[in-house]
């Protein structure tokens, strides 16, 4: 079975706090999104190369976040991730946000991807390159 990555490490200040004493839920996007940016370098497939390399990048369809426990300041957590599901032109994601001293979760997301062709503006086949590449790290949840 394929393991999951490392995606990014982070640590919750108060000023992530809301008036209940805990990160608000604002400040998940960020800690996911830069998340996002790093799944595709482990990937090997580096954002920057997807399209001179690929001739299509992806967008974001729908992204989804399961908050399960909160965070508080000084907590430390860590961001993994792995491919979920592969279609014809999207793929999802499956990150995790755990918190970094304990393992335990702390909140999920699940992002679908949808591959971009810039010059049509619209929806494109994924390239079977790049489909080789996500199938290797696929895992299935259960």
């Amino acid at each position: 079975m394929t393991e999951r990555l490392e995606l990014l490490r982070g640590v919750v200040h108060p000023w992530h706090h809301d008036h209940f004493g805990h990160m608000n839920v604002r400040h998940y996007a960020p800690f996911f999104d830069d998340a996002v940016y790093h799944m595709w370098t482990r990937l090997g497939l580096a954002y920057s190369k997807m399209i001179p390399e690929h001739g299509v990048h992806t967008v974001t369809a729908q992204a989804t976040t399961q908050f399960v426990k909160e965070l508080t300041a000084g907590d430390l957590i860590v961001i993994d991730g792995a491919v979920s599901r592969i279609g014809s032109k999207s793929t999802t994601f499956h990150l995790r946000m755990l918190h970094a001293d304990t393992g335990e979760l702390h909140a999920t997301y699940d992002l679908v991807e949808v591959f971009f062709d810039p010059k049509t503006r619209g929806s494109a086949k994924m390239p079977d390159s790049v489909r080789e590449r996500l199938s290797a790290h696929l895992v299935e949840e259960g």
